[in-house]
């Protein structure tokens, strides 16, 4: 009876080193950005909410600071309005930014010569290399009663406009900040526009409302999703336009868990508690806009 070979038997220690190191490849590779994450996203949200679950004045944990976020006092859910507002400025700074965004990225993507494109993508957009307290500082001069729109629309015979410190002064820094944002991911997607559709949707005898909702869109509902997602998500936590060029009465949560931090009467674990309600609020529409924006750019193309 043949005797099998030893080398036969016994682990080549060169097949075991390969091994190895294809296990090492990836954990090398994800390294830097999982040790990133952890540090900086896993282990101070980690923080937070441990934070939020230690009422003030204790030191047993209890969801005291989270029931506070539905307090009700004086006829009204004091913070749940504030959670509200600051979603209603979210949609509308969206809102406006897609339909003022959506012309100029077109223009840009599609109609502007393609050896100037570049350059105006990059004067579009030459407002975000300044600091955005700057930028509303900016804003400030221009709507207070007596800064540039005033004295302009008192020069032409026009009455001037009081919008600086209430809800319309901050729609509109927060338009401002987060247009350029909006634009670039629409220039994005209508730069990969198919034009040889439009043409054969008006060879075909549709107008161009038609071509517009039934050709030009479904091309780019993925730059539509993304460029809604990317101005929703951070002009609801927008800190610094509510701070300066709203009042009092246009207060956010951003502002709210500021004070709670940082004011007077400072309350760490409530303001944890509101810091994991906007967390889980901002996760929760980025899981809607995977599970659902992806379908409904699948089913389009």
């Amino acid at each position: 009876m043949p005797v099998n070979n030893t080398s036969d038997i016994t682990p080549d220690p060169s097949q075991k080193s390969v091994g190895r190191l294809k296990w090492l490849e990836p954990v090398a590779l994800l390294f830097p950005s999982g040790f990133w994450l952890i540090a900086f996203l896993i282990i101070p949200t980690a923080f937070i909410l441990i934070q939020s679950l230690v009422p003030l004045g204790k030191t047993e944990f209890g969801l005291d600071n989270y029931q506070r976020v539905f307090e009700y006092v004086g006829g009204n859910f004091i913070y749940l309005v504030v959670v509200w507002r600051s979603l209603l400025y979210a949609m509308i700074t969206t809102g406006f930014c897609l339909v003022l965004g959506f012309p100029v990225a077109y223009w840009l993507a599609v109609i502007a010569p393609k050896r100037w494109r570049n350059i105006l993508l990059l004067l579009f957009v030459l407002p975000l290399w300044t600091s955005s307290l700057l930028r509303s500082y900016a804003w400030i001069t221009i709507l207070r009663p007596t800064g540039v729109l005033n004295s302009f629309l008192n020069f032409i015979g026009l009455s001037g406009i009081n919008v600086l410190n209430k809800a319309e002064g901050v729609i509109i820094g927060m338009i401002y900040t987060y247009l350029p944002y909006m634009v670039l991911v629409l220039y994005t997607s209508l730069e990969r526009l198919d034009l040889r559709l439009l043409e054969a949707a008006a060879d075909l005898g549709a107008n161009a409302k038609q071509t517009f909702w039934q050709v030009t869109v479904p091309q780019v509902s993925s730059g539509i999703i993304a460029g809604s997602a990317l101005v929703s998500i951070t002009s609801f936590s927008d800190y610094i336009n509510p701070q300066l060029l709203g009042g009092p009465g246009s207060r956010t949560i951003a502002s709210i868990i500021e004070l709670q931090f940082l004011g007077a009467s400072s309350n760490r674990g409530f303001g944890s508690a509101l810091s994991m309600v906007l967390i889980l609020a901002v996760t929760i529409v980025i899981a809607l806009l995977i599970k659902y924006g992806d379908r409904r750019v699948v089913s389009d193309g």
